[in-house]
This record gives structure tokens, sequence and C-alpha cells, in this order.
């Protein structure tokens, strides 16, 4: 049983390799036969995060705008997320601004986003620099990884590292999993009871908002 489950995206825009990504992360090899995404794919894995059993469930979207308003419905409630672009496309970078505004107008403000230059074995074709990622990365407080689902360089060091991030902000309080659409669960009941001496009452009002 895992102490805590978190939702994950996947997203940005279509042929960047996000599939790869989310493929090579749970079956450790390289996806030969990707198509694009049709609407949103599911996976999931269970990993060790600080010494906490993690399961994360990982929605992976479809980056053309006519499945827009499909995968859209699935940010809400995402505790994390993988941004990626394609760093020999430099058409897929200039559109990471509207796919950072839809995650923290859509899923929440605190959702913890990883910004991740895919494709760093094709460094010969690159069109965006490390650095210009780097200072988008930090202009918009985003982690930033370059990785590549090819050979699996990163791929799982960047969902540990959102996940790691997450875990940190509930130990410090600045996240809190009872709230409703933190995207964050916990596994354990025991957990739960450590937390729990909160009026329940509270409780039921909040979720009666939503």
């Amino acid at each position: 049983m895992a102490d805590f489950l978190f939702k994950f995206l996947v997203i940005g825009s279509a042929g960047t390799g996000k599939s790869c990504l989310l493929h090579q992360f749970i079956e450790n090899k390289f996806k030969q036969d990707s198509n694009h995404t049709i609407g949103v794919e599911f996976g999931s894995k269970v990993v060790n995060v600080g010494g906490k059993t993690v399961k994360l469930q990982i929605w992976d979207t479809a980056g053309q705008e006519r499945f827009r308003s499909v995968t859209r419905s699935y940010y809400r409630g995402a505790a994390g997320a993988l941004l990626v672009y394609d760093i020999t496309s430099r058409e897929t970078y200039n559109a990471l601004t509207n796919w950072l505004t839809d995650a923290r107008t859509l899923a929440s403000p605190n959702i913890v986003i990883i910004l991740c230059g895919n494709k760093k074995d094709l460094d010969a074709d690159r069109e965006v620099t490390f650095l210009e990622a780097s200072r988008f990365a930090q202009e918009n407080e985003l982690m930033f990884l370059e990785t590549s689902a090819l050979t699996g360089e990163n791929v799982e060091e960047a969902f540990l590292k959102c996940a790691r991030t997450i875990l940190n902000k509930i130990e410090s309080g600045e996240l809190d999993p009872e709230r409703m659409g933190s995207g964050i669960q916990y596994g354990d009941a025991s957990l739960r009871q450590l937390r729990q001496p909160r009026g329940t009452q509270t409780q039921t009002r909040q979720q009666c908002n939503c």
C-alpha cells in the first residue's frame, strides 16, 4: 500500500515525446511505434521518495489543439505536471506559455511543474539552448531538466524531482492533501490520522463550496 497517491499530468505540444517519456518511465524502454495520443492515456507507477512510497497516477494528454477541450477536463486536481517541449523545435518551446497558463488556471495555482526539454539525444538538431530554457524556467518558477525518452536520460529523475517537491510541500504544510482537488490522497489511513485533529465540521463545509 502506497503512503500517498499523486495525480500527475504530462502536457505540451504534439510530437514532443510525451507518451514516450511516460512509456520510458513506466516500462524502462523506448516506445518505438508512437502515434499521436488521441485524447488522454493513463499510466501509474509506485516510486520511493524520501522514504515514502508514492503511487504516481499519470495522465498523458494529447498535444493537438483539437483535443484541447477534452484534455483540459483532466487538469483538475493535478498535483504535479511535466511540461514538455522538444529541444529541436522552437515552435513547441514557444507554445510553453499557453500550456503553463492552462495548468495553473485549470489544475491549481499550486501545481508543481517541471519543465522537460525532451529529445536531448538529438543535440545536433537543437533549436533551443539549455540556457534559454533554464531562464524561462526560472522566470516562471519551474524546475528544469533536459530529458531523452530514447536513452532514458533524466526521465525517472524528472518524475521523482516533481514528486519530491510535492512531498516537501506536504511536510512543510504548504500543501494540504485533505483539500479538495489537491491531487493528493493518503494511501495509508494512519498518515491521515497524524494530521486529523482539525474540526471535521469544517471539512464538510469546505466540500459543499466547491
